[in-house]
């Protein structure tokens, strides 16, 4: 699909004044990856950000960020007045853009190897750009900066190579048919092509074998194929397919392949809003996004994923704490998330500082994990492989930490940093999680505590509808004596403590349509969370919304603000965290927790359309 007005714009900026334009809109990117890491594509063919060599390493490219000091990897095609065009090659995530003129026409096709199922895969990213027509100059300019853009590389050229290093850095290694000129910090080059030539450039660490250009056209063969059989094995034939199959692909993207863990997003540092604070890094693998994963993978077939971040949820109740206690997110590895801090050296996008890496919320106290924790055990039991008698155990101290917990004050599914109230949402959840694993041991017959669990889960519910239903406001509130809404009430239905036709459900529903939703984008809140500035609406909870109104039964409502939700995904289907007031994208890119809930939206409404609403999955 074409890029944007705005995107197109930018893009023919090409050239040396392209150095001194404003920083890059969000949505103008694509995002490629290898199963370690990510890269964001421009549409101007820079690589704007990259974190090397995994997801959750410091940065080496991270202009998007600081356009000036962050690093980047620009290739320019010099084509007067070019229409750009950027689009996935089908089922693939290998991005393709295109310039196209009057006399000339070249295009760049970006990707990572990933050719097997090596869990220490070196990472290569490969940038091979192709004249089409005529005859065009391409500029080459590449900056790396490492551990977050604090070290500026040394450069050698070697045997027809650059070759970027900085102590205690990786040693990097550009390759590629060009004549690389040294320069401070970085290389640039000029080459020129006629239609039909083409260059191949390969950046990856030089201790690797240096492949050649026919090797390297063997890897991308390679790497194409192996996306489009993976994409193939998805079950999902509705209405929504192009929609669903690159979410699935952003899912897969963000995940793990060492590991079987997920991130919640690709990136560090891009705001809420322009200007703001609310900058966080989502590089980390949280237990509530990684649960809601294998819904979404379960529902298209992808049962190794689900069953591999089965595995890793599971582990982490294994080696829960004593006490059963388990941490809000963890490093993709499973280990310790680092302490946030702040890089007050980079100016962070649209002035959006400080920019942080880290998160602090791992300290927090957020009961409502354990119950997407449970549901995600839970499904995986009933529709996978049994659970084993050590994972078990962990389960069994992570229940009984909930039912000595469960009527405590904490700090919610949004992380609010202030003090800690007693939300609806965190006890829901808290009912889901013994719940869910009364439903299991009963299905599996392991041995529980079934008197004590029951009477906790019992208290729980009655608590829910005695003091968070608000009977002079008519609807249900986000916490304890209080009076406002949260779109987190939104999973009461989906995750079946209320029927989705219940007449206090349906007034609550009505109410967050009423003062949460602007023309289909749901904001998570509207009350002051302690935090300057504003956010926009959460992309998540727009999709949940759409799901409430189709198991509500209001199906043409339903499916006419899904249809506007998909139109304000970018020109290649990628969503960020959230909207602002105009539809644009806000937040870390692309963003996990949103592809879920457009996964879950698009294949309930199908469902319901085909008549088959009354078998809701999973039971």
């Amino acid at each position: 699909m074409a890029a944007g007005p705005k995107a197109r714009a930018a893009a023919g900026k090409t050239g040396p004044k392209a150095k001194a334009r404003a920083e890059r809109d969000i949505a103008d990117h694509g995002v490629i990856g290898n199963l370690a890491t990510i890269a964001l594509v421009a549409c101007d063919g820079a690589i704007d950000y990259m974190c090397w060599p995994n997801l959750d390493s410091p940065s080496i490219f991270a202009a998007v960020l600081d356009a000036d000091r962050g690093g980047v990897f620009e290739l320019s095609p010099q084509i007067d007045d070019p229409r750009i065009v950027q689009m996935y090659l089908p089922d693939t995530n290998v991005l393709l853009t295109r310039w196209m003129g009057s006399d000339a026409s070249a295009e760049i096709t970006d990707l990572m190897i990933d050719t097997d199922d090596a869990g220490e895969a070196p990472t290569r990213l490969v940038r091979r750009v192709a004249v089409t027509r005529g005859k065009a100059t391409i500029r080459l300019r590449c900056a790396p900066r490492y551990d977050y853009a604090r070290v500026a590389p040394s450069v050698a050229i070697k045997e027809g190579c650059a070759i970027f290093s900085g102590k205690g850095n990786p040693s990097l290694r550009l390759s590629g048919d060009v004549d690389f000129v040294k320069a401070e910090g970085e290389v640039t080059a000029v080459v020129t092509l006629r239609a039909g030539q083409s260059v191949t450039l390969m950046l990856d660490e030089a201790h690797e074998e240096l492949a050649d250009a026919d090797a390297i056209g063997r890897l991308i063969d390679a790497t194409i194929a192996r996306w489009r059989a993976w994409a193939g094995q998805s079950t999902y034939k509705g209405r929504w397919r192009d929609a669903v199959t690159r979410s699935a692909l952003v899912l897969k993207l963000l995940t793990s392949r060492r590991h079987g863990s997920i991130a919640a997003a690709g990136t560090f540092g891009l705001p809420e809003a322009r200007g703001g604070i609310r900058n966080w890094d989502y590089r980390g693998a949280w237990i509530r996004d990684s649960s809601f994963s294998i819904y979404a993978l379960m529902r298209l077939g992808y049962h190794n994923e689900a069953k591999d971040f089965y595995r890793w949820l599971g582990d982490r109740a294994l080696h829960s704490s004593k006490r059963g206690q388990l941490q809000v997110m963890y490093a993709l590895d499973g280990g310790e998330i680092a302490p946030e801090r702040s890089l007050g050296h980079l100016a962070g996008y649209g002035g959006a500082a400080p920019v942080r890496i880290g998160n602090d919320a791992v300290t927090q106290l957020q009961l409502d994990i354990y119950g997407e924790l449970m549901d995600s055990i839970y499904l995986s039991n009933k529709y996978g492989e049994a659970i084993s008698h050590d994972r078990w155990l962990g389960v069994c101290r992570v229940i009984d930490y909930v039912c000595r917990h469960w009527n405590e004050a904490d700090a919610g599914i949004w992380e609010v940093r202030g003090p800690p109230r007693h939300h609806l949402h965190s006890r829901l959840m808290c009912w889901v999680a013994i719940d869910r694993a009364i439903r299991l041991a009963s299905k599996r017959s392991l041995a529980a505590p079934f008197t004590r669990w029951i009477k906790v889960r019992n208290a729980i519910h009655d608590d829910i509808w005695s003091n968070f239903w608000h009977e002079k406001a008519g609807h249900f509130v986000e916490e304890r004596g209080g009076k406002d809404l949260d779109a987190a009430l939104l999973l009461m239905p989906l995750v079946r403590f209320v029927g989705a036709t219940d007449p206090r459900w349906l007034a609550t529903l009505d109410a967050i349509g009423d003062r949460l939703t602007d023309d289909g984008m749901v904001f998570r809140y509207k009350r002051d969370d302690g935090l300057p500035g504003k956010e926009g609406a959460f992309s998540a909870c727009s999709f949940w919304y759409v799901e409430c109104l189709a198991r509500a039964g209001r199906m043409d409502e339903a499916r006419m603000i899904f249809e506007k939700l998909l139109r304000y995904a970018n020109h290649l289907q990628l969503y960020a965290e959230e909207f602002d007031e105009r539809a644009r994208l806000t937040g870390n890119f692309p963003q996990g927790f949103t592809h879920l809930a457009l996964v879950s939206a698009a294949f309930y409404i199908d469902r319901e359309m085909e008549g088959h609403g009354r078998r809701d999955w999973p039971a």
